[in-house]
């Protein structure tokens, strides 16, 4: 049976008729949502993937680590949806530089990783900001630090009529609410948030994604908010206790899917394709950082072992390797700062883990030297490069 999730609202702009999508409330009534079947077999694996995860993050000896590399990892990602063209490379080599990026892009990526660390640390602590539009408007002013939304009005909730596809509003593939609407409709998805319901959180988590999406109450930035969303919402509802889960690389690989399985909620009500989408994406991601959560730390306890056996191993070339999984790209400069010592003895220690072969360089050519992490590095990095 088709459903109906909105209304249209004829208004003008610069001169035209436009039809703007206007959602009611959540969760879907006319008719209820149909969780059986398939729906809650993908529901209940995507549950199972996510606990797993979770005890991972608990098994492994320092979750910083992997806290440090799947944000990052999230944060290109979620990025390259929208067009970016900076890679995980790109960003750890401006962390390693320990400078302000010049490249808007990877500008953008930081503008990410700045706003997810901001909001996760408001979610976790006892008298941080609740998860609420106060919440995501002072996470959206991070998130668009960059040159490029610097003019999109960042941390305001819009106050003119935005588009997605097409040149204006008059050939849009999609247009959100007026601006007018979205005070009570934005009240509306704040309720849906902390009002009780007999919905399992993972779908309650499908649902606000896609409403959000369909609001789209900022000039700028609403599809990287609404992914980073998502993340918040696991930890509001207690599925993830820390931020493992890049689901932006799912959202990336089925991209077109993606669009259009929100596009179908929109135009024939079909919220359930859209969870079935939703869950298999949350299954599939979860166990493949489970399995990376894995290989990483094989990866540095091997490492650790080979640099132990050796004789010319000193105290600083052990304390730099323990500082690699969350510093996977170094220069001499970076050492010194991370390591409170001499140029001489930073040399030293580099020479000892690139003798033990750990440590590789990114460009000889380069005046201040960067060495990598490699094998660290190659398996994080999967999926975050561009396609030639």
């Amino acid at each position: 049976m088709k459903r109906t999730t909105g209304q249209y609202e004829i208004s003008t702009v610069a001169g035209e008729k436009v039809k703007a999508f206007v959602p009611y409330k959540l969760p879907p009534r006319d008719p209820p949502l149909d969780l059986d079947g398939e729906l809650a077999h993908l529901l209940a694996r995507a549950q199972d993937q996510l606990r797993l995860l979770d005890l991972a993050g608990d098994l492994v000896p320092s979750i910083e680590w992997f806290v440090y590399a799947f944000v990052r990892k999230e944060a290109v990602l979620s990025a390259q949806i929208e067009g970016t063209q900076a890679t995980l490379m790109d960003l750890f080599e401006v962390e390693a530089a320990g400078e302000d990026p010049e490249d808007v892009d990877v500008q953008e990526v930081c503008g990410y990783v700045d706003a997810l660390s901001f909001a996760w640390e408001e979610v976790t602590r006892d008298k941080g900001l609740p998860l609420s539009l106060r919440l995501l408007s002072e996470t959206h002013r991070r998130l668009l630090h960059s040159a490029r939304g610097a003019q999109k009005q960042p941390g305001e909730v819009r106050r003119s009529q935005n588009w997605i596809g097409g040149t204006r509003p008059g050939n849009a593939l999609f247009v959100p609410p007026p601006p007018h609407r979205l005070p009570d409709l934005l009240s509306d998805f704040e309720r849906a948030i902390h009002d009780d319901s007999d919905l399992p959180p993972l779908v309650r988590i499908g649902l606000l994604h896609v409403q959000f999406e369909t609001l789209h109450p900022y000039l700028d930035g609403n599809g990287r908010l609404g992914r980073l969303l998502i993340t918040l919402l696991l930890r509001h509802w207690g599925l993830l206790s820390s931020p493992l889960l890049y689901l932006s690389l799912f959202l990336k690989t089925h991209q077109q899917e993606y669009y259009r399985r929100l596009g179908a909620v929109r135009t024939e009500g079909d919220w359930e394709g859209w969870l079935a989408y939703f869950f298999e994406g949350v299954a599939v991601v979860a166990e493949e950082a489970v399995t990376t959560a894995r290989q990483l730390h094989t990866i540095v306890a091997q490492g650790r072992q080979r640099l132990m056996a050796r004789k010319d191993a000193t105290v600083l070339s052990i304390r730099l390797f323990e500082l690699l999984p969350a510093h996977p790209i170094v220069t001499v400069n970076r050492i010194i700062d991370l390591l409170h010592c001499s140029r001489p003895a930073a040399a030293k220690a580099l020479r000892v883990l690139e003798a033990a072969k750990l440590l590789h360089a990114l460009d000889e050519r380069k005046k201040n030297r960067a060495v990598v992490f490699k094998e660290y590095l190659e398996h994080l990095r999967e999926g975050t490069e561009l396609s030639a």
